[in-house]
Order: C-alpha cells, then structure tokens, then sequence
C-alpha cells in the first residue's frame, strides 16, 4: 500500500528498552477533498530514511498495515493498529527528468513581431 501526501512533521528518533527499539514518526497531509493527517512510524534502521526530508515535501510512502492484540493486568483483551513506513520518495523529483532544463510557462513566451505573412511557405525543401 502506498500513501501520497506532503509531509506536516518529522520527529526523532526514539529508542526504547534494553534491546535499543528505535521508532520515528512522519506525519503525512494528504491532498484531497478533506485531507487527512497520517503519522506513519519507520522502525529499526528504516529510521534513517528520513533523515533527507522535512516540513513541505511532496512524497510517496509504503506501508504495511500491522495490528496486535494485547491483554492488560485486568485481563482485558486490547488491539492496536500501527502503519508502518518501509520506503519514502520524493514526488518533486519524479516531475522533472535528470539534466533536463525546467519548461517555463507558456505565459514566458512573447509572440515574434517580425512575422512577415507573406513568408509563411518559404520553406527551403
């Protein structure tokens, strides 16, 4: 699964325990009719594929969907979901091709004023 969206915080990177866990969230704005905020967690060594990104960057995030039940002291049984990140990549870069020059607007362009009607079919084949 895949979510899109622009990117509204990173955080830290936070360890846990003895067995040093490591967790790092990114909260994701998706652009549709009614956005949707999505924090995403990166665990272990996926943590670090954050670190070339910030606040405002179009991106695209695989995830897996992970869910696990838990039994609290009372013997109450609890599930929890988490969406858990495994790849990032920037939107922007798929927009233009490597060593290709921007295309400006069309609006940059000026007509030619020295057009001569009468030399539109002087073709020289």
């Amino acid at each position: 699964m895949e979510i899109q969206g622009k990117i509204k915080m990173v955080g830290e990177t936070q360890t846990f325990g003895s067995n040093g866990f490591r967790k790092r969230e990114v909260v994701v704005t998706t652009e549709e009719q009614y956005p949707q905020h999505i924090m995403v967690e990166f665990v272990q060594d996926k943590c670090d594929l954050l670190n070339s990104f910030g606040a405002g960057q179009a991106v695209k995030i695989s995830i897996n969907l992970r869910g696990r039940e838990w039994v609290n002291p009372q013997g109450e049984t609890k599930y929890f979901n988490s969406i858990q990140g495994w790849r990032i990549e920037s939107l922007q870069e798929e927009a233009s091709a490597p060593g290709m020059p921007p295309v400006p607007p069309m609006d940059a362009f000026e007509p030619a004023d020295d057009v001569n009607d009468e030399d539109h079919d002087d073709l020289p084949f």
